[in-house]
């Protein structure tokens, strides 16, 4: 279980394979810190250590991702050199700064407009259609791993505003029209959608 609060943004060194792929993503986190088989959320996609090495004052580790994960997220289109929002695993006692995330993506939205808003910087993404219904605003939203505020929503697309820390720290501030972005919708949103099938009518 993640919160959505960016931890610190890594960088693909590697990638190797082609049906399962290995990722070797660089990272400021102490390696003495991380356990192997410890869960860290990519872009908003849990994965799991399974090789980690002290380079420097951080350290590097690899991942494995099955096809349906490189398929169904934007991992897929990692390339060698990018920069990839972390998280670590939500500890119990831990400030909960964002909102509850599972790691689950559960599709990949498309940025369509990016505009300059004084300090704030507003996008504009196009999810797929089969998540509107769960994306109202003033709900909460994962975009790569990072916890939003929806401040719009249309037929076909929803808006966010992305604080000057945020477009700092996080890969958000980089985006650019055409850009694509891992959503996991939330849990509440979800349960309340699944319950509503079930109400009487």
């Amino acid at each position: 279980m993640f919160t959505g609060i960016v931890t610190a943004r890594g960088r693909v060194r590697s990638i190797r394979g082609e049906t399962m792929r290995r990722f070797e993503i660089e990272a400021p986190y102490d390696p003495d810190g991380i356990a192997l088989g410890a869960s860290i959320a990519h872009a908003g996609a849990c994965l799991t250590v399974v090789e980690k090495h002290r380079l420097g004052d951080g350290c590097w580790y690899a991942v494995e991702v099955s096809p349906e994960t490189l398929a169904l997220t934007t991992l897929g289109r990692w390339s060698e050199g990018d920069a990839v929002n972390l998280e670590r695993a939500l500890a119990l006692g831990a400030e909960l700064g964002g909102h509850l995330v599972t790691g689950h993506v559960d599709g990949i939205g498309e940025l369509v407009e990016r505009r300059d808003d004084g300090e704030w910087i507003v996008l504009t993404v196009k999810p797929p259609a089969s998540l509107n219904k769960f994306i109202a605003r003033k709900g909460s939203i994962t975009v790569d791993g990072v916890s939003l505020t929806v401040n719009g929503v249309t037929d076909e697309t929803f808006d966010l505003m992305i604080i000057p820390h945020t477009a700092d720290v996080t890969t958000l501030g980089a985006l650019q029209i055409g850009a694509h972005v891992n959503l996991e919708v939330d849990l509440m949103a979800r349960y309340a959608a699944r319950l509503s099938e079930f109400s009487p009518t």
